[in-house]
């Protein structure tokens, strides 16, 4: 019978460059603290002011996105919400996949569709607009001639 010898608790693994799992750690809880101001003045604002969930309609999500402080409210949300996921997610593959090969194929495939959704989403926030394919017979086609939009 052979003795490992175990390293003492608090025994840092490495001891140079950047800690990226402390780095990680640290994202983890400032980024749950802001998701939860975010996700709560988000609900707050589309269910408890005005008429409440019986106002929520495309109109209503068109004038919040045609609002640069909603824009940016809603990007930094989605942003947040999706690294703080996918960390959440390499940690777990990081935790329970033994094969290395496999869990680094799992961790790249995470980012990535991390980083595409992200792309996407940012995309659609900042580039939404109400009038595109508006016909006459539309309820927006008012709204969208006074505007210059469609015509």
């Amino acid at each position: 019978m052979s003795v490992q010898n175990i390293d003492a608790p608090r025994t840092p693994a490495r001891t140079k460059g950047s800690n990226l799992e402390k780095w990680g750690w640290i994202y983890m809880r400032v980024s749950g603290v802001l998701l939860i101001v975010l996700i709560f003045g988000h609900l707050f604002v589309n269910l408890m002011i005005g008429d409440g969930i019986s106002a929520i309609d495309f109109a209503f999500v068109a004038g919040k996105l045609a609002n640069p402080f909603w824009q940016w409210w809603d990007v930094a949300m989605l942003w947040l919400a999706f690294i703080h996921g996918s960390n959440g997610m390499r940690t777990i593959v990081n935790d329970y996949v033994l094969n290395k090969a496999v869990q680094k194929t799992l961790v790249w495939v995470i980012w990535i569709v991390a980083a595409l959704m992200i792309l996407l989403g940012t995309l659609v926030v900042f580039t939404f607009d109400p009038c595109l394919g508006v016909t006459e017979t539309s309820t927006l086609w008012d709204a969208c001639v006074a505007e210059g939009a469609v015509g």
